[in-house]
């Protein structure tokens, strides 16, 4: 698995070096807050930008990412690992409760960690308890994650996974949620879930905005 991500980890780097990403000032705080561990949550079909996120605003701090225990999550795993994240494996159906365990004491090491509360199969778009759980027991503040692709190509899979055109803009969103003191874990992904939808529109069709 790791002779096959080598490549495509170097793909990855060139392919992200070109992207012209545009922020706002506030994004960029959010990005770069330090006070406590952060949870970053982004949907599961913007994980092409998680990289870029370690990379240019999270550097010196792991971030640690959830990759499935599928053929295709070790190789996405390794693919991560080459590029610098710490990589932790399992999903709701398989080592679930191992995997929660392992981001919780990642964050209460002063790790940050990245999870994709739609995935790893979906629903699309709809946050699953896992996430908040992760991070209020972690004792982490929660980042919601929003990207909106100028131009993508799509992937034939359950997410419609995009990838950005080469040279084309993105938009980067994040709000910070320090909401994981509230007792009631689905009240808190309800908020969260409206959240990323605020900050990922929903795609109508081919063009921008994706």
């Amino acid at each position: 698995m790791r002779a096959l991500a080598w490549p495509a980890g170097v793909l990855v780097r060139l392919w992200s070096a070109t992207l012209r990403i545009e922020l706002t000032e506030e994004t960029r705080r959010v990005l770069i807050y330090r006070e406590r561990p952060v949870t970053f949550a982004l949907w599961h079909n913007r994980t092409f930008m998680l990289t870029q996120l370690f990379e240019r605003y999270r550097a010196g701090r792991p971030l640690c990412a959830l990759t499935s225990t599928s053929k295709d999550g070790a190789l996405m795993g390794a693919l991560l690992g080459l590029l610098g994240l710490r990589v932790i494996r399992g999903s709701s159906s398989n080592n679930g409760r191992d995997a929660a365990q392992k981001l919780i004491a990642a964050l209460r090491a002063g790790h940050d960690v990245g999870l994709t509360p739609d995935g790893p199969k979906g629903p699309l778009y709809e946050v699953k308890p896992g996430t908040v759980i992760v991070a209020k027991n972690g004792r982490s503040a929660i980042v919601a994650i929003g990207v909106v692709y100028e131009t993508a190509w799509r992937l034939g899979t359950w997410d419609r996974f995009p990838l950005p055109r080469p040279f084309s803009r993105v938009r980067l969103y994040g709000r910070l949620l320090d909401m994981v003191e509230k007792d009631r874990a689905a009240a808190v992904a309800e908020e969260l879930e409206q959240t990323l939808r605020e900050l990922n529109p929903m795609e109508t069709g081919r063009g921008g905005g994706i």
